[in-house]
């Protein structure tokens, strides 16, 4: 018969505490996986079932879970995990400002409605974008690439009592520029297009007072958008894939940032 004293199953709880924690707060800061529409228990089993399946395969760690020093791993696997989950939510925020750029210019900035995911107040526009990046994101087998790094950060940040290297956080502030420079090359195209349009509206009306801006311009606008964005969408997915491959790099140089002491 085989027998255990509360040390020995404290010690167990201790060994999968810890990886449950950084895994649930990655899946709950993640894009795709923090969407209002994916139910919480559904988080936490995936989160568990993670950790017992990675969790034999990751540098052992001893500290005792009733230990006061157990509260700093606590707050440690937190922020590694949120951290990791803000990195790739920079990547779907970029595609939202494009959308709410282009909406913006096309006369769509009105057409909001309340959006579980992206706040109250998101355009429609970028709502659609949105969904369409989390399609081309599984499409990408990005989230296998996410469930992959993260066993890697087992591995660059073990569960130990050493602190974290500030230059991670500099890192992650730093992917907020990358975060507007890819949204505004992504809508770029279009607020070309129809600022030369909108150009040639006031030439127009400058040179034929009797024609009527607001008349004309809002629907020419309407159309000339969808017909831009139309022909854009075919650079779309190459775009998309340069956009996740670069925050992704993003994450591992974080990683190995937190990691140097």
């Amino acid at each position: 018969m085989m027998t255990f004293d509360s040390s020995q199953l404290i010690s167990w709880i201790s060994y999968y505490f810890f990886p449950f924690v950084r895994i649930l707060a990655l899946i709950a800061a993640s894009p795709v996986f923090n969407e209002k529409q994916f139910p919480n228990r559904v988080k936490i089993g995936l989160a568990a079932l993670t950790t017992f399946i990675i969790t034999p395969h990751i540098p052992l760690n001893d500290t005792p879970l009733l230990e006061p020093l157990s509260f700093w791993l606590l707050i440690q696997q937190i922020l590694i995990g949120v951290m990791m989950g803000l990195m790739l939510q920079l990547a779907f925020v970029s595609i939202r400002i494009a959308g709410e750029l282009i909406g913006l210019q096309m006369g769509l900035s009105f057409a909001v409605f309340f959006d579980p995911s992206g706040g109250p107040n998101m355009p429609v526009l970028a709502r659609f974008l949105n969904i369409l990046a989390i399609l081309l994101f599984l499409t990408f087998q990005g989230h296998l690439w996410l469930f992959s790094m993260l066993v890697d950060s087992f591995s660059i940040l073990p569960i130990s009592t050493n602190q974290l290297n500030a230059d991670g956080l500099i890192i992650l502030v730093k992917a907020g520029t990358n975060m507007f420079v890819h949204g505004l090359l992504f809508a770029l195209p279009l607020i070309a297009v129809l600022l030369l349009m909108n150009i040639t509206m006031g030439i127009l009306n400058r040179m034929t007072p009797q024609l009527s801006v607001f008349v004309v311009g809002f629907p020419l606008s309407l159309f000339m958008g969808i017909y831009v964005l139309g022909l854009l969408l075919p650079q779309i997915v190459p775009f998309f894939e340069s956009l996740f491959a670069d925050f992704f790099l993003l994450l591992q140089a974080m990683l190995s940032a937190l990691a140097i002491n």
